[in-house]
């Protein structure tokens, strides 16, 4: 496109984060911009930025001070910041960094072209509301677009009302809210048609979803599932992330009777210590989340459970730590994400006596190579099996292709002669440190 700007985007955090980036790519689009993989030769630069991981902010100014050369040399390149930083510290971080232009919130974004062009008067520009207006229809392009990868996230649900102790999502991303079933089954059926096969529901909460059905009444993820298992050329559905007090009845059954459903649960249990638990403000307990797993694994017995663990919580004691390794001991996950705890500023748990750095260091490399540990044997034990991969890339050798399989583990096949998107049953031959090695044995489908 001559003479177009440039825009380049550096995401940090969640996937719902990388769909958001790729909206605010489109609604620059409409401005005249397009991606450019550089900041080099980028006409504006946007940070999407998430608050979950320690020290957020900092890292964001950090970041901000390696664009500075580019602002001196080129006055006017656009810096902006947007996502959950921007939302929690957006005042802040005009105050602090002169070069940034734009702040904008993950609610806002839409008006990021108005935005843009208040910047262009000289003017600095500042949204972190919670606009009543529906960004995402906000944000509808039009004309034809380009093809896509065969896997695509799809945001069907953002916010929280759970107040959890250690987090900021309700702070940034606000109440629960749940987009309308049609149009989520639109902007699925143009992502097929654009060559997506996978799709994954993104949610801060995602099986609290309950947006309106077409005929009025609030649909459960669940009735959204099975909608989006009618649309022909979708052949994989995932959703993450879950809270286990949203675990409804027909979403179980749906793990074991839809067939698209793939055998895969991010269910985050935080500690396995009730009392913990419980400062944590997270309304289950160790039991019933345990009771929660059996339930869904006699729904699906071959499910693939995945969870998130926070280590040295405040008042977390050796005891209580190791409820969590007995509670991981017993599920056995497939997949985890661990991380010591950290304040966040405007948290209840942030005002609590803090744990020594030391004693949660140690408790994370315990927990971590427990979970390891089970990660290793899972991976270990699909060898023999065969599995259905979809195949996304080509892989570092020649002739070799490189998917994912069913259980979201990574599969590469050798002398493949099959493209991306291609769906295949593999046998798998061979377990590595971080991926399956498999032959083909047929591209019917899996």
């Amino acid at each position: 496109m001559s003479g177009a700007k440039k825009l380049y985007i550096k995401t940090y955090g969640c996937q719902m984060n990388v769909y958001d980036s790729e909206r605010m790519a489109e609604a620059m689009g409409s401005a005249g911009y397009v991606e450019t993989d550089t900041p080099d030769d980028a006409d504006m630069i946007l940070l999407n930025t998430c608050h979950i991981r320690e020290k957020a902010a900092e890292k964001v100014y950090s970041e901000l001070g390696r664009f500075r050369p580019l602002k001196d040399a080129r006055p006017d390149l656009k810096i902006g910041v947007a996502g959950c930083v921007a939302q929690a510290e957006g005042d802040e971080i005009m105050r602090r960094q002169p070069l940034v232009d734009l702040v904008v919130g993950p609610q806002s974004y839409h008006r990021l072209p108005q935005l843009e062009a208040q910047t262009r008067t000289g003017a600095r520009a500042l949204d972190t509301d919670f606009p009543l207006d529906d960004k995402f229809e906000a944000l509808k392009t039009r004309g034809p677009k380009a093809s896509r990868g065969p896997t695509a996230f799809l945001t069907v649900q953002e916010g929280c009302d759970k107040f959890c102790a250690f987090c900021v999502v309700p702070y940034t991303r606000g109440a629960e809210a749940s987009r309308p079933a049609a149009r989520i089954l639109d902007e699925a059926r143009e992502l097929v048609d654009r060559g997506v096969r996978e799709i994954t529901l993104l949610g801060q909460n995602v099986n609290a979803y309950h947006g309106a059905g077409p005929e009025g009444s609030d649909w459960s993820l669940a009735r959204l599932i099975w909608a989006l298992d009618a649309i022909d050329g979708l052949e994989r559905i995932r959703f993450t992330t879950s809270h286990p007090n949203d675990m409804a009845d027909d979403l179980i059954e749906a793990h074991g009777t839809c067939a698209k459903l793939m055998p895969y649960l991010h269910l985050p249990v935080q500690s396995g210590s009730d009392r913990i638990l419980k400062r944590m403000n997270r309304k289950h307990t160790a039991e019933s989340y345990l009771r929660l797993i059996e339930r869904i694994r006699a729904a699906r017995p071959d499910i693939l459970m995945s969870g998130d663990f926070i280590v040295g919580f405040p008042e977390e004691t050796e005891d209580d730590f190791q409820a969590t390794m007995d509670l991981i001991e017993e599920v056995k996950y497939g997949y985890a994400y661990s991380f010591k705890y950290s304040t966040r500023p405007g948290t209840p748990a942030a005002e609590r006596a803090q744990l020594d750095e030391d004693v949660k260091t140690d408790r994370l490399h315990r927990l971590q190579a427990r979970i390891t540990h089970h990660q290793r044997a899972i991976q270990d034990a699909m060898v023999g099996r065969t599995l259905g991969v979809l195949f996304e890339k080509p892989g570092r050798l020649p002739g070799q292709m490189v998917g994912k399989s069913d259980y979201l583990h990574a599969v590469h096949v050798a002398d493949c002669p099959l493209q991306p998107g291609d769906l295949a049953r593999v046998e798998i031959t061979e377990s590595g440190s971080n991926s399956l090695a498999g032959r083909l044995v047929s591209p019917s489908g899996a």
